[in-house]
């Protein structure tokens, strides 16, 4: 039995909290998918929100970048926001060469993917020659542009959001795509007392979005990227995002199966969780609590019916399994 290493220190889990703290004077009633934002920031990864126009998702993602952009530190945190449209073309993304009349010579002109923090909003409304043109960037940090590779920021974090893939106007992300996004959530309508609220307030709320403060610099991201690849995790757990991640190969409902690149990503992501939450260990609870938005967006099922049972019950047996083993008791 392993005794259970020390808590978090109270400057990072502050930081992480006054955070969230901020983002919720806009966006209420929707702590959870904000925590799975923060989560995917800290872990280094991208995120993916899916929903219907109007749910909030765009704000979310704009009321982020808010509060972890600006020049407070010794480096200025860039955001950009990128509509994307069926005739955005990926030199929109990336930039081009245009030719310096001064100098006689082509120069390169930074698209708005060199930043720290990129808003794809609506993104499968692009072709997919578009979306590919992002692959590069999210998995490796870098674009090339003919025979030059340029590095981007040190801190490249994409959120993106589409509508679902039923309306018109949408074209399917790839597989590859999709892998790229270390976590795809669900943003949904609030409940009926808080979507009362937003109608009484929501001029106030309009209010708090242009007058929000940035409260994390891009030094403070960065070291909290850094103490989350710190957070202790048991090797128990480790086999069960193990198990979990080859299950869903073995699955007769399961077409195709999540990588050995997700396996990494969920564990990058149960450690920023753990965080999240307060604490500098992951604990069973957080395998099940965020396994959903770490796998299902990566996998391919045979009918609906598997898509509503498989994964479930993967990560169902191993949520029992790690606790009847009661790692920290």
């Amino acid at each position: 039995m392993e005794a259970v290493p020390e808590t978090v220190i109270s400057t990072p889990e502050q930081s992480i909290q006054h955070l969230i703290t901020q983002v919720e004077k806009v966006i209420r009633g929707k702590r959870k998918q904000i925590e799975m934002v923060v989560t995917c920031l800290l872990a280094g990864g991208h995120i993916l929100m899916e929903d219907n126009p109007g749910t909030g998702k765009t704000v979310l993602a704009r009321t982020l970048a808010q509060c972890i952009s600006g020049s407070k530190g010794e480096q200025h945190v860039v955001f950009k926001r990128i509509q994307f449209t069926p005739d955005l073309l990926p030199m929109d993304l990336i930039g081009s060469h245009i030719f310096d009349d001064r100098n006689k010579e082509f120069v390169f002109k930074h698209g708005p993917l060199f930043c720290n923090v990129l808003l794809a909003d609506e993104i499968n409304r692009a072709s997919p020659k578009v979306q590919s043109a992002l692959l590069e960037a999210m998995a490796e940090h870098q674009v090339t542009v003919g025979d030059t590779t340029l590095l981007l920021e040190k801190m490249f974090f994409t959120i993106a959001t589409q509508n679902p893939i039923e309306m018109e106007g949408t074209y399917p992300l790839p597989a590859a795509q999709l892998d790229r996004f270390f976590m795809k959530i669900y943003f949904g309508y609030v409940d009926e007392e808080t979507e009362l609220n937003i109608y009484r307030e929501y001029l106030d709320i309009a209010r708090n979005l242009v007058e929000l403060q940035q409260v994390l610099s891009l030094e403070d991201v960065l070291d909290l990227q850094k103490k989350a690849s710190e957070v202790y995790v048991h090797e128990e757990i480790v086999k069960a995002v193990s198990d979990i991640v080859r299950g869903t190969r073995n699955h007769p409902d399961i077409t195709l199966g999540a990588s050995t690149r997700s396996g990494i990503a969920f564990l990058k992501c149960l450690r920023a969780y753990a965080m999240v939450r307060g604490r500098s260990f992951v604990i069973e609870d957080d395998v099940k609590d965020i396994a959903h938005a770490v796998l299902d967006h990566r996998l391919i099922y045979r009918n609906k019916e598997g898509k509503l049972k498989a994964l479930e019950g993967i990560i169902n047996k191993e949520a029992e399994r790690l606790a009847k083993l009661k790692l920290y008791a």
